[in-house]
């Protein structure tokens, strides 16, 4: 085929994880790859209520096209629950509606970086951002982690010896993969330092209500006094993710240039889809309806942590989320996930494997679980299969 593609497309490949979320659909695989709430959970009755009443009220509002930076009734919503849950002081003209958080990772990529420009970021970081970040062309710097988050001392030294630093992503609550949390203190250390050099920041943050035990943490917009940080939110993690509604939190100078890529890519969020969301907040609470969440969640990830604990080997680490979707395992060095994840699929059990989630490669003897969207029963079974396996390939 002749077809001549822009030089872009040239290091973007299909998601990983999508294409691995193929091959888990048959029933009889326990998959713990993708990062699914549980479909049961989804507020079903309530949102037909709440849908039947939008077509009562407004059915010929609901179906037209609206104003690019969403209805100002779920914004104000929108401002708040930040207030409530992440101590963000803002104002509607400080909030664009999206399609799902992806899109504003898309935007941010868009906005910020040119080609060969930096991008850095926690080692490991979520694939879905990095792909999106990849379109841009842009040069990776991975900033080591433990299990505290980012080490704020690597990331200054990173910023003092580069000045193409353009953008700097991070997931500070219940981390995408590796479901760790940054404590407070490294929290106000990273601040100090992007005040410091100004700049940008994404905070990513789909799930950071839902936490198991431990204490909030102040997400790192609350503390911006400069107007560094974007914050991504989302209704997919607390609500269900087929709406495809999030928002982007950012100031005035910055969240117009956001505006403006919305306008180019898709003019608007989904009129019907703001509407129902809308009206179930007006109808209900989302608070009680997230604490159902919460509860089945946190003993989901119990069960997986204490069947890990029961039947991984010795040699095989992994992390204890304070809430969030995910574990993350590390195997010994001389294992590779990637391979053992196709006899895995095998024996019906599926994972991600981890190399995806550095963007400079390596780390092939990692890989990510999810736990929110399997019973009990799959999941101790799941988490015995994926122990067989390891067990098989121990030295």
């Amino acid at each position: 085929m002749s077809v001549r593609f822009a030089r872009r497309m040239d290091g973007i490949k299909g998601s990983e994880i999508r294409e691995l979320l193929k091959l888990t659909q048959q029933p009889e695989v326990i998959s713990f790859a993708g990062g699914l709430p549980a479909p049961e959970l989804f507020p079903v009755e309530g949102m037909q209520k709440a849908a039947q009443a939008v077509m009562e009220e407004s059915p010929r509002v609901a179906m037209q096209y609206s104003t690019t930076e969403g209805f100002v009734s779920l914004r104000e919503k929108i401002v708040e629950r930040m207030k409530a849950k992440n101590g963000i002081s803002a104002t509607v003209d400080d909030v664009l509606v999206t399609s799902g958080s992806q899109q504003g990772l898309d935007f941010s990529g868009r906005v910020f970086l040119d080609e060969d420009d930096i991008v850095l970021l926690e080692s490991p970081s979520y694939l879905g951002a990095i792909n999106a970040f990849k379109a841009c062309s842009p040069k990776f710097i991975e900033i080591p982690t433990d299990g505290n988050g980012m080490i704020m001392e690597e990331l200054e030294k990173v910023i003092a010896a580069n000045d193409r630093v353009k953008m700097i992503y991070v997931i500070p609550d219940f981390q995408n993969p590796s479901g760790r949390t940054w404590t407070l203190e490294r929290r106000q250390k990273f601040m100090d330092i992007i005040n410091k050099y100004e700049i940008p920041v994404i905070e990513d943050n789909p799930y950071g209500e839902l936490r198991f035990d431990g204490e909030s943490m102040p997400s790192l917009k609350s503390m911006d006094t400069k107007g560094l940080v974007v914050f991504l939110g989302s209704f997919s993690k607390i609500l269900a993710p087929g709406y495809r509604i999030g928002w982007v939190c950012a100031a005035p100078e910055i969240l117009s240039k956001y505006v403006c890529m919305k306008q180019s890519a898709d003019l608007q969020p989904s009129t019907v889809s703001q509407l129902e969301i809308n009206k179930f907040m007006e109808l209900y609470s989302l608070d009680e309806h997230v604490e159902k969440i919460k509860k089945v969640y946190g003993h989901r990830r119990d069960v997986m942590l204490e069947t890990m604990k029961a039947e991984f080997p010795e040699g095989v680490t992994y992390t204890h989320p304070q809430g969030g979707l995910f574990t993350w395992v590390v195997l010994p060095e001389y294992m590779n996930a990637r391979e053992l994840a196709i006899e895995c699929i095998e024996n019906n059990v599926a994972y991600v494997p981890g190399g995806s989630f550095f963007p400079n490669g390596g780390h092939e003897n990692t890989f990510r679980v999810n736990y929110s969207c399997m019973p009990d029963d799959k999941i101790i079974e799941g988490v015995k299969r994926l122990a067989a396996v390891i067990k098989k390939h121990m030295k």
